[in-house]
């Protein structure tokens, strides 16, 4: 685009959350950043908030759409492409919150436990980035309906973190099972939506209570775990959005 003169049609209106594309179509949003804006910004701006909430026992999701080579596995993070601190994506910097949150909390009386899992659907079909099982042709996920009416996927590996570390690593083994083909608009496009699951369970041991077995001298007093707060945070990569012709797609590409 550059070498064939093209000039950018998206113009930001300062000091508001809108951008005008062409002449006089003008979109707002709760926020916009500009194409110079660093990663951590548009983490502190926008992703934070969920952060804080997930911490707080929110369910919650992020979503990266648009058009493919527009930015989206970069900006999320999951293709764990950036070596530099100040490149790194959403996940990344959400992860090290996460955990740093933990760790603090942790001093002060908190237990929690950390689960991952890491999907991806592709040609409607659910595969399990973090079950090395499904490679090998064994049946995938599959979407139910539990007895309270609640949709639940069912035969996805969680795996268990210990460590910051861990998480990571699960994000980089999901990363590199992912499904990319080159197009004519991106060399490697995400040909699938990618789904990064971080599961969290929190219990306060201050909260906990003493309980007797029933023993009249009071021995065997244990401690009851107490209440429990239980809260996910989705991080979707979304495929590219495009139209065929522009990408050159044929076959396969084309059917994807």
């Amino acid at each position: 685009e550059h070498l064939n003169g093209e000039t950018e049609c998206v113009t930001q209106l300062p000091g508001v959350p809108q951008i005008v594309i062409g002449a006089d179509r003008a979109f707002t949003f709760d926020h916009v950043f500009a194409s110079e804006v660093g990663q951590e910004q548009m983490y502190d701006d926008s992703i934070k908030p969920l952060v804080t909430q997930f911490l707080q026992g929110y369910n919650a999701t992020v979503l990266a759409y648009g058009q493919t080579g527009s930015g989206k596995t970069f900006s999320m993070g999951t293709g764990l492409t950036q070596t530099e601190a100040e490149a790194q994506g959403v996940v990344p910097q959400a992860i090290s919150e996460i955990w740093s949150h933990l760790e603090k909390r942790a001093q002060g009386g908190l237990t929690y436990s950390i689960d991952v899992s890491f999907l991806e659907l592709y040609n409607e079909d659910l595969i399990d980035l973090l079950n090395p099982r499904a490679a090998v042709g064994s049946r995938g996920p599959t979407i139910r309906e539990d007895s309270r009416g609640n949709m639940v996927l069912v035969g996805v590996e969680r795996m268990a973190a210990q460590k910051q570390s861990d998480i990571l690593e699960y994000l980089h083994q999901g990363a590199l099972s992912r499904t990319t083909a080159s197009t004519d608009m991106n060399r490697t496009s995400s040909r699938s939506h990618a789904i990064f699951t971080i599961h969290l369970r929190q219990q306060d041991r201050r909260s906990s209570t003493l309980y007797s077995n029933g023993d009249a001298a009071g021995e065997n007093v244990g401690m009851d775990g107490g209440p429990s707060i239980v809260s996910k945070i989705h991080f979707v990569d979304l495929a590219g959005s495009e139209r065929i012709k522009r990408t050159g797609a044929a076959g396969d590409r084309a059917k994807e």
